[in-house]
């Protein structure tokens, strides 16, 4: 097999480690992303781990068609099945290298392979920092995804307007920051969010 861009596994692994952190008593918690509770967190998580895992396969249909923001991303009984199976499905999908090649389709638009990756690892990236902010965790996300998603967010910043990054307006971040508090702040979150007392 030829190697890919990027191997999903190291940052599907940090979120899974996150989401199995979560106690049950933390699941109505708020978090940095408006609207969103912990458990809307982690339906969205695996709402997008399928749909990429999907789209990573070229196997379009209901999963690659729905658009994420039609309804509040919830979590069922077998969440904590669930989410690390379908996270290691995606990244096992990103490891075929015709994944990253041609067209293929992620929340109802269609988009080239190499753009569907670097959107599904920003998710990752950025709803793993959620998570654990929200949830008092320690994050540290892989690297290689970070750097992906932060040359994503910045790109989109550029091409937006009036500073509109993907998830909101962008978050002044100082140049020297760590990259991913510039890259929290490129995705129209807080850096310096932290959970209510």
């Amino acid at each position: 097999m030829t190697d890919t861009p990027l191997d999903f596994g190291p940052q599907t692994r940090i979120v899974a480690r996150l989401a199995e952190g979560v106690t049950d008593a933390q699941l109505a918690d708020g978090t940095p992303c408006p609207r969103y509770a912990v458990r809307h967190v982690l339906g969205h998580l695996l709402g997008l781990a399928v749909a990429f895992r999907d789209a990573g396969r070229k196997d379009l249909g209901a999963t690659t068609d729905t658009d994420p923001q039609a309804a509040l991303p919830d979590v069922g009984p077998a969440w904590r099945a669930e989410l690390p199976k379908a996270l290691d499905e995606l990244a096992e999908a990103w490891r075929d290298p015709a994944a990253w090649t041609g067209m293929t389709r992620a929340g109802g638009f269609d988009m080239p392979g190499e753009v569907a990756a670097a959107v599904a690892l920003d998710e990752l990236v950025v709803h793993g920092w959620d998570l654990a902010r929200a949830t008092g965790q320690p994050y540290t996300p892989d690297p290689a995804a970070l750097e992906t998603a932060h040359a994503f967010l910045r790109a989109a910043a550029e091409e937006g307007d009036r500073g509109e990054g993907i998830f909101g307006p962008v978050v002044l971040v100082p140049a020297d920051a760590p990259l991913l508090d510039r890259t929290i702040g490129l995705s129209g979150r807080d850096p310096g969010w932290v959970r209510p007392a």
